[in-house]
């Protein structure tokens, strides 16, 4: 299933939700119509299968083995974040962009929720402060949504934000 789910990720990132022809989507996953079917019955699964298999990937590469000092790792969190859009999410979030080609489907809006939760909450806890995951999902979806217009200037912007949480009130 991992295969077939990282196919179906390669293949919306870069074609989109709407362009892919179950064929580009088969050939994507590598394997035949049959297993493509049996394991994704329909091309809803196959969206939530792809976005799951990125949300695990995007957990892993952006939160594995931080520093154990709190502005150091919101530091490293935030490198990893523009790192992330600039090799895997150029035009921005997979998320997003799934909501948007689907806005009716409930379960594809609660995996976005989802996604963007762990995410905030995995970077408070980092930070040492678990009560500012509101504010790191601003600063951290400010980021993915201003990467391909700012580039290294979000970064730069995105750090300040994130050292202005710490400092005392």
């Amino acid at each position: 299933m991992t295969k077939i789910a990282a196919g179906l990720e390669r293949a919306f990132a870069q074609k989109g939700f709407a362009a892919p022809s179950v064929e580009t989507l088969r050939d994507a996953a590598g394997v035949s119509l049959r297993t493509l079917y049996k394991y994704t019955p329909s091309r809803e699964e196959m969206v939530h299968a792809a976005l799951e298999h990125r949300h695990r990937r995007y957990i892993e590469q952006v939160f594995h083995d931080l520093p154990e000092d709190g502005d150091l790792a919101l530091s490293a969190v935030i490198d990893r974040v523009a790192t992330w859009m600039a090799r895997e999410a150029s035009h921005g979030c997979l998320f997003h962009a799934a909501v948007a080609a689907a806005p009716q489907d409930r379960r594809l809006r609660a995996l976005l929720k989802r996604h963007k939760a762990e995410v905030a909450e995995r970077a408070a806890a980092a930070m040492g402060r678990p009560d500012h995951d509101v504010e790191l999902t601003i600063i951290l979806e400010g980021l993915t949504q201003s990467w391909s217009l700012c580039g290294d200037a979000a970064v730069v912007s995105a750090k300040k934000m994130a050292k202005a949480l710490r400092e005392p009130a």
